[in-house]
């Protein structure tokens, strides 16, 4: 409970110095660079080594294109029943698809499930949610922009991304035996940096502005990110034999917040910003509460 009061306090914090303290212009952005350059790959390179193979650990990669597929044709059918331009549905579509399964997944899994829970986190994240976004976020803000995808474009950005490449470090080392252990200690303690950074610069961008017009979209891609997604998933699992912490994570994850990117992707292409900023808006402070909330009920 501590660890997620921690987490909490530190968004707050976010919040309350983006609204009265005028930080410094780029702070967010400074802070991003170093989670996602520094602390990340420096977790990854602690957790990986130690994590212990498990055949049902696709469980963790496939819960993030569930949740990305659905959200898809979720919003297409909704969408084209509505008569939702291309736009709105490719925003809808990216904000439900993609979880923040890194700078708020990464601490609330920690939070509730210690180190253990956060390395199968990892693997959601590097192997599954990095993947979706390269390949089906980019292709989807793409398509629905009236562009066409370019395949080496999407192979690029996922070979060169610090965190991915930290992956396979950590796995050629687990294979040798692991890190020294003052190396071990020092990827920690960098790594340690990454959730009140996270969670502090997410509260110094966190907006919500509600327009009627576009609260129907907004909802939808809620009501899938928060709830449909992670009990569709829950199913899979259950159907599939899957159990224990790698199920609970795989559901916690797909439960998290639209991702950061989801945003970042509609504002580059053009596909109605102002959803896809509400819906990530409102996810990270539904996602607060309703995270715990169905850890608990999943244990």
């Amino acid at each position: 409970m501590s660890a997620l009061v921690l987490l909490f306090a530190c968004f707050v914090l976010g919040v309350l110095v983006a609204r009265f303290a005028s930080p410094p212009q780029g702070l967010a952005s400074a802070l991003n660079w170093w989670v996602i350059y520094i602390a990340l790959p420096a977790l990854v390179l602690e957790l990986i080594p130690g994590l212990r193979p498990d055949v049902q650990l696709w469980f963790l990669v496939a819960a993030m294109w569930i949740v990305f597929a659905g959200a898809w044709a979720l919003a297409a059918a909704i969408g084209a029943w509505l008569g939702w331009s291309r736009e709105r549905i490719g925003a809808v579509t990216l904000a439900a698809g993609l979880s923040n399964t890194a700078f708020a997944g990464y601490p609330l899994i920690e939070a509730l499930h210690g180190r253990e829970g956060l390395a199968l986190a990892v693997v959601a994240d590097q192997l599954g949610c990095l993947i979706v976004l390269a390949i089906g976020g980019v292709f989807v803000a793409t398509l629905y922009s009236g562009g066409r995808p370019r395949a080496h474009h999407i192979i690029r950005r996922v070979l060169l991304f610090p965190a991915f490449i930290a992956f396979f470090v950590g796995l050629s080392a687990g294979t040798l035996g692991g890190w020294p252990d003052e190396l071990e200690r020092t990827f920690a303690r960098v790594g340690a940096t990454l959730s009140p950074l996270a969670l502090f610069s997410i509260g110094l961008q966190f907006r919500l502005r509600l327009g009627r017009s576009q609260l129907g979209a907004v909802s939808l891609g809620l009501a899938w990110k928060i709830a449909l997604a992670p009990f569709l998933v829950y199913l899979v699992g259950r159907a599939a034999g899957v159990e224990g912490l790698i199920l609970v994570v795989g559901v916690l994850q797909a439960a998290m917040a639209p991702m950061v990117s989801s945003a970042i992707l509609a504002e580059q292409y053009r596909l109605e910003p102002d959803v896809a900023n509400m819906t990530l808006g409102a996810g990270i402070l539904l996602s607060l509460l309703t995270v715990p909330a169905i850890d608990r009920l999943l244990w």
